[in-house]
């Protein structure tokens, strides 16, 4: 209790609000490429994989580039491959999503872990840094909204841009509705004249897009280098957030400023000298992704026909 007096007395909620968007940013976007994904049919837990590799292709083009912004394309650009693979897995060959998922994911382990041994962990070069911090022109300047939303890097802000526009291309399009009729009930989608595989991989590709940019921002946002494993499990904890604000894109974001702000409350904790062990402090975001999804279960309702393979009649 003392510790969360000290936070309030120090003035510091704004420092601990914007924290919260930050560590946010790689759930939200790793959410939006899961709604896409599953709101088309489609069970895509290779998000992690997708991720960690995202973030490994992106600091390594970085790295040789010293190019910043080729980087982040870089990622981009690896996610959607990846996604690619999964999709041609999970939608050509009809292959179990769920497994196709997790061999991405062991595969992007030791991938990554393989290359990153062999060119990136000996390497005397200097690094590329990372994304400057941004400070909007009289936006940056408005009190306490300011410094949470309106001073932060390129990929914290994408991330909040690309929520409204993922709604307004799942509600508000023609594309969106084939994605949902897709997901829901795919057999009559087709019948209306819908090609469900075309949508399921656009879809899916555009969620390894989405997960892409969230991982670049690992490597190329947080840290400035790349570590194996640095993704923690993310892209498991989005898949939380997106089940928990039930699949929808606002509902996604807020449930990702739940599970961050517990992982930046804990990081305040620690600072301000709690005595509780820092390893109890940084299971908080795991163990309350648990909670969550325990008690959503029977209350969130998937799309009818996602995670069921599709075969033409």
């Amino acid at each position: 209790m003392d510790a969360f007096l000290h936070v309030l007395q120090r003035g510091d909620l704004v420092n601990l609000a914007a924290a919260t968007l930050v560590a946010s940013t790689p759930l939200v976007l790793a959410a939006l490429g899961g709604l896409m994904c599953e709101r088309s049919g489609v069970v895509n837990i290779a998000l992690e994989g997708i991720m960690l590799t995202s973030a490994f292709v992106g600091y390594a083009v970085a790295f040789n580039t010293h190019n910043l912004t080729l980087g982040v394309l870089a990622a981009v650009l690896a996610g959607m491959a990846i996604a690619g693979l999964h999709a041609v897995l999970s939608i050509a060959f009809v292959v179990d999503q769920i497994v196709s998922g997790t061999v991405i994911n062991i595969l992007a382990v030791g991938i990554t872990g393989v290359f990153y041994r062999a060119y990136i962990q000996q390497a005397e070069v200097r690094g590329p840094g990372v994304l400057p911090v941004w400070k909007l022109p009289g936006l940056g300047d408005i009190p306490i909204v300011g410094p949470i939303f309106f001073q932060q890097a390129f990929v914290t802000y994408a991330a909040l841009a690309l929520i409204v526009v993922v709604h307004l291309v799942l509600f508000r399009t023609v594309w969106g509705l084939r994605t949902r009729a897709s997901g829901e009930h795919p057999r009559a989608a087709e019948t209306a004249g819908i090609n469900v595989y075309l949508v399921r991989y656009v879809n899916v590709i555009a969620s390894g897009a989405l997960a892409g940019l969230g991982g670049c921002y690992f490597s190329l946002q947080q840290v400035g280098n790349f570590l194996p494993g640095m993704t923690g499990g993310q892209g498991f904890i989005a898949l939380a957030a997106m089940i928990f604000g039930r699949w929808t894109p606002l509902g996604s974001f807020l449930a990702s400023l739940l599970f961050a702000g517990a992982g930046a409350l804990a990081g305040r904790l620690q600072i301000y000298g709690v005595h509780i062990p820092y390893q109890v402090l940084g299971m908080l975001p795991y163990v309350l992704t648990i909670v969550v999804v325990a008690g959503a279960v029977g209350r969130a309702v998937a799309p009818a026909a996602v995670g069921k393979p599709y075969r033409r009649s």
